[in-house]
């Protein structure tokens, strides 16, 4: 399965951008209120400057303590994040999150962000496509 598949089942949603220069309690905030783990950090909701995670925050509350939540996103964001590409397949995209221990890759066309995936997201997708597989081989045992 091609990311531009799993990007299609996830709906028309647009990614939810946030600033360099947004407070890091702001950020949190959104967080929360999305229940999502994570944001794409852009100046101009194009391009893809960084990435946070809820990892990120909590990593730096256990460091810095709550002064960590008046910084900036820029502050704390993981710069020049790992992207894919929406001809990219789910098991490459797998692979790199799983080796470089993350949860979100960003989606990038020709310089621009498209989307983004969890590692949820491409679970789910090869999960279905298992599914599909083994009805297709017991189909063709069973002579359908």
């Amino acid at each position: 399965m091609l990311v531009q598949q799993i990007l299609k089942s996830k709906g028309d949603g647009a990614v939810i951008t946030i600033t360099p220069e947004t407070k890091v309690s702001e950020a949190a905030q959104t967080l929360a209120e999305r229940r999502i783990g994570g944001l794409i950090v852009s100046r101009d909701g194009e391009t893809v400057d960084g990435i946070l995670s809820e990892r990120d925050i909590v990593r730096s509350l256990a460091v810095r303590g709550t002064s960590c939540m008046t910084e900036t996103v820029s502050d704390m964001m993981t710069r020049n994040p790992v992207c894919c590409s929406k001809q990219d397949s789910s098991d490459a995209v797998l692979t790199r999150m799983t080796d470089g221990r993350f949860r979100h890759m960003p989606v990038v066309e020709d310089g621009k962000l498209v989307g983004i995936v969890t590692i949820g997201d491409v679970v789910k997708a090869r999960l279905e496509e298992l599914s599909m597989e083994k009805n297709a081989l017991e189909g063709m045992i069973m002579g359908y």
